[in-house]
């Protein structure tokens, strides 16, 4: 297990293991409570596990204070065509609410450009929800910029088990 330190000696970030899978998943549960989403929390701790560690679909890196866990960044790796390289792609960024405010989540955003640096990856890029003024702020702060004439879309549920169901291959 990587550990990565910090300017700040009471803080580290290490990267996630098996054994983290509940904790992972208690933080990905005050994620969505903080952005008004629990009820859409589908997963289970086992499936998250399984995903991460035996799948290997995403990483995770863990924020410490004092050896307690604080934050976490779940991240994984996309493909610009335009440059012709991977980048690094932040799902979720989460600092518990009594911890915000000493730089843990900058601290986290820059640990993962450092890594998009070293592993030459083109883009670090994530998303935020358009009302969370506190993120956004730090976010300008640090240089990102949003992206104007870009609109996400999504499938799921029903409308992807339409479209899945409506492909014709030959088998």
């Amino acid at each position: 297990m990587k550990i990565y330190q910090t300017k700040n000696p009471d803080f580290v970030i290490r990267e996630a293991c098996s054994d983290d899978a509940q904790l992972i998943f208690d933080l990905v549960c005050g994620l969505a409570e903080y952005e008004k989403l629990r009820d859409q929390v589908e997963g289970d701790p086992e499936t998250l596990r399984r995903n991460l560690f035996e799948e290997k679909q995403a990483n995770v890196l863990i924020g410490e204070e004092k050896g307690v866990p604080v934050c976490f960044a779940l991240y994984f790796y996309n493909f610009s065509t335009f440059q012709c390289k991977h980048g690094l792609y932040l799902e979720d960024l989460f600092v518990k609410p009594e911890y915000r405010g000493k730089g843990y989540g900058s601290a986290m955003l820059a640990c993962l450009a450092q890594k998009a640096k070293e592993e030459d990856c083109g883009r670090f890029e994530w998303v935020c929800l358009d009302w969370n003024e506190a993120a956004l702020k730090v976010y300008r702060g640090l240089g990102a910029v949003p992206l104007s004439g870009w609109t996400i879309q999504r499938l799921a549920g029903q409308s992807l088990d339409a479209l899945a169901d409506s492909f014709e291959s030959e088998a």
